[in-house]
C-alpha cells in the first residue's frame, strides 16, 4: 500500500551552481538527491516552493526555472533575514531542502496564438523568468514576445547574461531601463520608472496578454497605463508573493478577503484582484 507523501518533509537538494545576479542577489541550482525524486517530480509554470536552511527555517520563493529545462530547479533571492542570509551562505554541494510545488500556474496552454508582454521590476523578474523561457522554449506557440524589465540602477539588473541573449534573440523584442540616476556612462538602455517606458512603448492590445511582477508600487502604476492603452483586466495577470509563509493554507499570514495567495494564487488575473480587499 502507497503511503501519502508527507507535505512537510523537503526533498533534499544539493546545491550544484551558484550565480550573483546582483548585489545582495543570488540564484541557487539545485538537483535532487533522490533520482527518483527527480523522475517524479513536476511543476508549472508561476508555482512556488519552499527553500530550507537546516537549523535555521525555511522561505518562500517562487520556481525560477522553466519547466521545459529538465533534471534541476532553480530559485533567485535576496539576503534580506535569517533564513535568507543562511541560504547566502551555502556553497556548491552544499544541501538543502526544497518543498513544493504549490499554488496555481500562469495559464500558458489558453495564451497559444497569442503576443506575450512581459512587464517586471526589480527582484521580480525570477518569477517571471519562469514563464518567459517557458514561452521561448516553446516559441512555435505564440506570435510576438516582448519583454519590458527595470531596476533601481544597472548593478541591480538581474540575470544580466540571460538579458544579452534576450536581446540578440530576433524574435524577442527586450526593453530595459533604470531608474534616473541608476544609469552608468556605458548604459544603452533606457532611463525612467517602468510605467513611463511602458507608455513610450506603446504596445498594441491586440490578442496580447499582459504579465506584469513587480513592486507593489509598479504594479499600482503600471495597471492605469495599461488599462490606458486599451488592455482589458482579463488580459492582464500578475502574481503575488508577500506575506506567503507555510505554503498550504494553514497559517493564515496571506489570507485575503476570502482568498489564500498561497493555494488560490500566486498567480491572479487583474479581474481577480480587482474583487480583493483594495488594501492588498
Amino acid at each position: 500500500m502507497m503511503t501519502e507523501k508527507n507535505i512537510y518533509l523537503p526533498y533534499l537538494m544539493t546545491v550544484e551552481k551558484i550565480t550573483q545576479e546582483a548585489p545582495g542577489v543570488k540564484t541557487l541550482r539545485l538537483k535532487f538527491k533522490d533520482e527518483e525524486d527527480e523522475k517524479n517530480f513536476s511543476f508549472k509554470a508561476g508555482q512556488f516552493a519552499e527553500y530550507s536552511a537546516f537549523g535555521e527555517g525555511e522561505c518562500t520563493f517562487c520556481i525560477a526555472s522553466s519547466p521545459t529545462r529538465k533534471g534541476y530547479v532553480e530559485c533567485t533571492f535576496r539576503e534580506a533575514g535569517r533564513v535568507t542570509s543562511a541560504l547566502a551562505k551555502l556553497e556548491e554541494g552544499d544541501t538543502m531542502g526544497f518543498r513544493g510545488p504549490y499554488g496555481n500556474t500562469f495559464p500558458i496552454d489558453e495564451w497559444k496564438g497569442k503576443n506575450l508582454l512581459f512587464i517586471a521590476g526589480g527582484i521580480a523578474l525570477p518569477p517571471m523568468r519562469c514563464v518567459i523561457w517557458n514561452a521561448l522554449d516553446t516559441r512555435e506557440n505564440f506570435k510576438d514576445i516582448s519583454i519590458l524589465y527595470g531596476a533601481k540602477s544597472v548593478a541591480d539588473l538581474v540575470y544580466k547574461h540571460e538579458l544579452k541573449e534576450w536581446d540578440e534573440m530576433p524574435d524577442v523584442k527586450l526593453v530595459t531601463t533604470v531608474d534616473p540616476g541608476g544609469e552608468t556612462p556605458d548604459w544603452k538602455g533606457e532611463v525612467g520608472f517602468v510605467p513611463s517606458v511602458l507608455e513610450k512603448m506603446n504596445p498594441s492590445p491586440e490578442n496580447t496578454i499582459a504579465i506584469v511582477c513587480g513592486p507593489p508600487v509598479m504594479i499600482k502604476f503600471t495597471f492605469p497605463v495599461l488599462e490606458k492603452l486599451g488592455f482589458k483586466s482579463e488580459n492582464i495577470y500578475t502574481t503575488l508573493e508577500n506575506r506567503m509563509k507555510c505554503g498550504v493554507g494553514k497559517c493564515g499570514r496571506c489570507n485575503v478577503g476570502n482568498k489564500y495567495v498561497c493555494k488560490d494564487g500566486p498567480v491572479f488575473s487583474k479581474v481577480e484582484l480587482e474583487s480583493l480587499p483594495a488594501e492588498y
